[in-house]
């Protein structure tokens, strides 16, 4: 089984995918929208976000198993334990779990500071909270490269 990426090169991704995002949602508004009031603005901004964030993180990785920001760091999504590509379910719930995620670190940062950090449960995707480097749909992000020789090891195990 391949290695997971470290943080900092996961981190990267995901702050590539948000500027993106950002960048490319707001050339649409800035583009559609004319003088307009701020309530229609915010809300033409909201769901643009939320589609092209969709078609990023589930459709875009279903496709090339990796969202924009992944694929200009060198990082595919495996689905544990076999490596194969995530389903449409997996990655939703990872999308889903993103967007509750992300916004909520630094109360869980202030949060783990002021308790002690209770037992690993078990995550929805049905793997263990011991392993580092899978996420809550039981995927791990694993570097192009290391992913390519896993697959040929395995062929050459088989073939």
């Amino acid at each position: 089984m391949p290695k997971g990426t470290g943080e900092t090169r996961r981190y990267l991704a995901v702050g590539l995918d948000c500027y993106l995002c950002l960048l490319v949602v707001g050339l649409l508004v800035h583009s559609c929208l004319g003088p307009a009031g701020a309530g229609r603005t915010a809300a033409v901004l909201i769901g643009q976000l939320t589609v092209l964030s969709f078609a990023n993180q589930v459709l875009l990785t279903m496709a090339v198993r990796a969202s924009a920001g992944k694929l200009i760091m060198g990082v595919r999504v495996i689905r544990l334990p076999d490596a194969g590509r995530p389903e449409f379910r997996r990655l939703v719930l990872r999308w889903l779990y993103g967007l509750l995620w992300l916004p909520l670190q630094p109360w869980h940062h202030l949060r783990r500071t002021t308790t002690a950090e209770p037992p690993p449960r078990e995550r929805l995707g049905g793997c263990p909270r011991t392993t580092p480097d899978t996420d809550l749909a039981g995927v791990r992000q694993v570097h192009r490269s290391d992913l390519r020789y896993y697959r040929e090891a395995a062929e050459g195990r088989t073939g």
